[in-house]
């Protein structure tokens, strides 16, 4: 990293630190890591919600929608999400900023939006920065290299964590070995700074639970574990594709996220469909939530629409009310 872009991070880093310090005191009444938070904004009101075990974030793709079609920036992103939908804790993806990783005066802005609305920065998912799980050597040390610049913004944006995938063609074998390589690569160099690497269930070998988790005892780092998706458990297209065809193979959900969550750093609270009674269709929020919950997880459960029944806006708020209902029920 040179010199001025590495003293540049150091020292606006404290900016954002210092802001993670102030925009909780906002946010809840306790900090996230003791697990006795009580949500202050509910619905964009002002009213307390019952205490919960879990705190509430958005995830920025619950909007993708919008920010593709640009009805919606990046930049507003963290307004939106604490004006609109009362969240304070925000999860941005990077598909929306891609070119912006290395941009300081772009960086500066969007944490400065953030500290103007009292929002927290929590993690950066990121997509598109080569396989981690490649046979081949070369592309793998590739695909880590390309993360660095995500894992710098995600340090002076105040995030604690980058989302990866671990992604790669082979057995099942192969592709694991290579994961825990690469995840381990990134995980060194991620620790320099204190930031978190997260592999989430995002289709193939990373959708079965139980590779998943032999991945993270393999690569043994405390700061890097996993982000269990509610939803996305499917192992095997039609076509042999990733995303976009029907799902002719699924692991088991509960059973997944189970084994999943020793490791997690952060949860992904997927929803598509809802009942009359705001109960999610495709999950049982009762019995997933008491998985999480038996995991002792005590940190940032992120609010992931991705429906199409109903507008954005609306899925996301069911998602909220659904957390707060069934949250506050799970003792």
């Amino acid at each position: 990293m040179p010199s001025n872009r590495r003293h540049f991070l150091k020292q606006l880093g404290g900016l954002a630190a210092g802001f993670g310090a102030v925009s909780t005191g906002l946010s809840f009444i306790n900090s996230p890591q003791t697990g006795m938070q009580t949500n202050v904004h509910t619905s964009g009101t002002n009213e307390a919600a019952a205490p919960l075990f879990f705190t509430i974030s958005l995830a920025q793709w619950s909007l993708h929608k919008k920010l593709f079609a640009k009805e919606l920036d990046n930049l507003d992103f963290p307004a939106v999400a604490k004006n609109t939908y009362g969240i304070s804790v925000v999860e941005y993806v990077n598909q929306f900023f891609k070119d912006k990783a290395k941009d300081e005066k772009y960086l500066a802005e969007l944490l400065k939006r953030c500290n103007d609305n009292g929002v927290k920065n929590h993690l950066i998912m990121c997509d598109g920065e080569g396989e981690l799980g490649d046979l081949d050597a070369k592309k793998r040390m590739q695909a880590v290299e390309n993360h660095y610049k995500w894992v710098d913004a995600a340090k002076y944006l105040g995030c604690i964590t980058i989302r990866v995938n671990a992604f790669g063609t082979g057995s099942a074998e192969e592709v694991q070995k290579a994961a825990i390589e690469s995840l381990s690569k990134l995980g060194e160099y991620a620790a320099k700074t204190g930031i978190n690497v997260i592999v989430e269930n995002h289709g193939g070998y990373t959708s079965n639970g139980e590779w998943l988790a032999t991945v993270m005892k393999k690569v043994n780092r405390k700061n890097v574990g996993t982000l269990p998706d509610f939803g996305n458990f499917c192992l095997k297209r039609e076509g042999g594709q990733l995303w976009g065809t029907p799902c002719i193979e699924e692991y088991d959900k509960y059973k997944g996220v189970g084994e999943m969550m020793p490791f997690a750093k952060g949860v992904s609270a997927k929803t598509h469909d809802f009942d009359e009674q705001g109960n999610c269709i495709e999950t049982d929020y009762v019995k997933m939530l008491k998985v999480v919950k038996a995991a002792g997880f005590k940190g940032y459960m992120g609010i992931e629409y991705e429906g199409d029944k109903i507008s954005e806006d609306e899925g996301i708020k069911k998602t909220k009310a659904l957390l707060e209902r069934v949250g506050a029920t799970i003792k």
